[in-house]
């Protein structure tokens, strides 16, 4: 089969033909429809990944059909059967340290994950870790859903998890800092939750100028100047507004959103900084006087990924819109070019697009 496969270092993807995985006990094999380019994938391919043992498969935001089931343990467990198409909740947790017993299964000690310790989705066929058939992370989907928009319940959990403890409702105005795919995931979701106003903030013109199909109430990019967080303080009848979430990797977007925010304000940390540099100068004595709340996201939680779902086959969200470029597997490295060069919304890799 072909696969795109993580070969160690910078700039160092390539697609190879590689023996057909043969499944296990207990294990399943999907045959892949999509898998979506994440941000964690543009990252691995620009700078490298030390945490990636190569040679390894990448992509976790995958859909496809099950085509086996490995004996009667995966029959008895799946809850799926060969030939349902299916989406997949992409952690591996163990269940059993101090943070799955409490419901924070996304910060497992132990946890695993497609792609890095699992070979991913960049793939005609992908092997279901036993431990994934057995906690039924294999979900059905509809056949009017796509693949492709299947495998947004992936980003968009993670959105949720964050959501979960922000709280927006119609008295809040929202500030997104980040015009990527995460940025617009949060911005669509604030919407959905009555934001009275969304604001959607970017270094790039060319990033907020894809975004205007959504709609938003303002679009402003980011100036040196910190014109950007003067229009933001204008929100709210010159308040400021009441959640300000960080969707891009960017420690100065991480002091704006400080700058910018109403007294009482949720601040959200979502885009993780650069482990060669993970601090930011930040304004603290803002946080005290103005009682700010910031907080930060990681991964997701499976009801997460199942509440995304519902959202994306439920027709209140726009899946369809987001995803803007398919490519065949063989194109990868043009479409990681494609995403670099930020001219693109959300990226499907389409290993078997029949």
């Amino acid at each position: 089969m072909k696969a795109a496969v993580y070969l160690g270092g910078a700039k160092n993807i390539q697609v190879q033909t590689v023996p057909d995985p043969v499944i296990r006990e207990g294990e399943a094999l999907l045959r892949v429809g999509a898998c979506n380019v994440c941000g964690v994938d543009m990252r691995t391919w620009t700078h490298g990944d030390a945490k990636i043992a190569p040679p390894r498969i990448l992509g976790h935001e995958l859909a496809g059909t099950v085509v086996e089931l490995g004996g009667a343990a995966a029959r008895e467990s799946a809850g799926v059967a060969v030939g349902d198409r299916v989406v997949m909740y992409p952690v591996l947790a163990c269940g059993k340290c101090a943070y799955c017993r409490r419901g924070r299964a996304n910060l497992c000690d132990t946890r695993t994950t497609m792609s890095y310790q699992h070979d991913g989705g960049f793939a005609e066929l992908m092997v279901v870790p036993r431990a994934a058939v057995e906690n039924r992370q294999l979900i059905k989907i509809p056949d009017a859903v796509s693949f492709e928009e299947a495998a947004l319940g992936e980003p968009l959990g993670c959105t949720l998890h964050a959501h979960g403890r922000l709280g927006i409702g119609i008295k809040d105005s929202v500030v997104v800092i980040g015009a990527g795919p995460i940025g617009l995931l949060h911005a669509l979701v604030s919407r959905i939750e009555g934001a009275t106003h969304v604001c959607l903030m970017d270094v790039s013109a060319e990033r907020l100028q894809l975004a205007e199909r959504f709609g938003f109430d303002s679009y402003v990019q980011v100036a040196e100047d910190g014109s950007h967080v003067r229009a933001a303080q204008g929100l709210s009848d010159g308040l400021g507004p009441e959640v300000v979430i960080v969707a891009c990797a960017a420690s100065q977007a991480q002091v704006d959103a400080l700058e910018m925010a109403a007294k009482g304000a949720r601040i959200e940390f979502f885009g993780g900084l650069p482990k060669s540099n993970p601090y930011a100068n930040l304004h603290t004595n803002l946080i005290h006087y103005r009682e700010l709340e910031v907080t930060g996201s990681f991964s997701e939680n499976i009801d997460d990924f199942k509440a995304a779902l519902k959202l994306v086959t439920g027709g209140k969200f726009p899946a369809r819109e987001i995803v803007t470029h398919r490519f065949p597997l063989d194109q990868m490295l043009q479409a990681l070019e494609l995403i670099q060069a930020g001219k693109s919304i959300k990226v499907s890799i389409q290993p078997n697009p029949s």
